[in-house]
């Protein structure tokens, strides 16, 4: 079995080819050639964490895949010097089930969340999108800029987070790196992070809207991502109710995305104001922006294809390299 670590995900991973991976996995998704069943949830009360489980089979023109991944989320993780997201993904020969790898699942994730964000921005944010507003400065954050800057020509970033420290540091951390703006600085409230932006992009643990609906521009592209329950929420409900809206999994959103299921129950709008996922998208089955002062908006719970085929690409590229550990099995 080989063992891909974090550096090892991150370097058999890079975010071009994880915006492919997307491509397909979204199109296999929607043209039902991927068989995701809901994940489960199971709530650690004690120690404020949940352990959600992922399986999904991929088997389309391009051959298959089959991967689960668990995820952990811990709220009290850094008390102890950990990361909040405790995660492995474990790769399996599709027509076997034998285990092929086992890969870090913390790195796996940031760069296929990052990734379907960026693929999104491809297909919904103006031509001419040039700022960014990021909203989080987590683990989470650098990979959903880095993926847009792969898709638009961004010039300018802003970070905006609860912990202005933690701004400062990532906008310091990425300001000039390669595949990055030089122009990167945090901002000091969420109305300053969105003057002039053309992409917005969720990536916090709020459980409420993280900025007020009439800072946001007309035209503006919004990606959220953080929010994966039903009573949680980023995103201002009357931005969702005048936003094209766009997701990745119809069902998976309407069953835990709190951005669309708030408003749903509090009669704003119905879960018709979904327009497509991104794979209808992909297929032509549906159409993204209808005009330059159009609000799109893109809510990403994630799902396991995304995991299933960004570990295939990234196993492809270590076989390649000779990247990772062999351990017997």
């Amino acid at each position: 079995m080989l063992i891909l670590n974090a550096a090892d995900v991150r370097a058999c991973l890079p975010m071009p080819d994880a915006i492919q991976a997307m491509r397909r996995a979204f199109v296999a998704l929607t043209a039902g050639r991927a068989d995701v069943p809901h994940r489960i949830h199971l709530n650690i009360p004690r120690h404020e964490g949940v352990s959600l489980t992922m399986p999904a089979l991929v088997d389309d023109d391009a051959g298959a895949a089959l991967a689960v991944k668990v995820v952990n989320l811990f709220a009290r993780n850094a008390e102890r010097g950990l990361a909040r997201i405790q995660s492995a993904v474990i790769a399996m020969e599709p027509d076997t089930g034998r285990p092929l790898a086992l890969l870090d699942g913390a790195a796996l994730t940031a760069i296929r969340t990052g990734a379907a964000s960026g693929l999104a921005a491809d297909l919904l944010a103006r031509k001419d999108s040039h700022a960014v507003a990021l909203f989080g400065a987590g683990v989470q954050a650098r990979t959903q800029l880095q993926a847009v800057c792969c898709v638009r020509d961004i010039r300018t970033a802003c970070v905006y987070d609860t912990s202005l420290d933690a701004a400062g540091a990532l906008a310091e951390t990425l300001a000039g790196q390669p595949g990055f703006p030089a122009a990167i600085r945090p901002a000091d409230s969420p109305r300053d992070a969105l003057a002039g932006a053309d992409i917005v992009l969720a990536a916090t643990t709020s459980p409420a809207p993280i900025f007020d609906d009439a800072d946001l521009r007309d035209g503006t592209h919004v990606s959220a991502i953080g929010s994966y329950q039903p009573q949680v929420r980023e995103i201002p409900p009357a931005t969702v109710a005048r936003a094209r809206v766009f997701v990745d999994s119809r069902p998976a959103a309407l069953e835990e995305a709190g951005d669309l299921i708030l408003p749903i129950r509090e009669g704003l709008i119905t879960s018709d104001h979904v327009v497509a996922e991104l794979g209808e998208l992909l297929l032509g089955q549906a159409q993204g922006r209808t005009a330059p002062e159009e609000i799109t908006f893109f809510k990403s719970v994630g799902v396991a294809v995304q995991d299933a085929l960004a570990a295939q690409a990234a196993l492809t590229r270590a076989m390649e390299f000779g990247i990772g550990q062999q351990v017997d099995w």
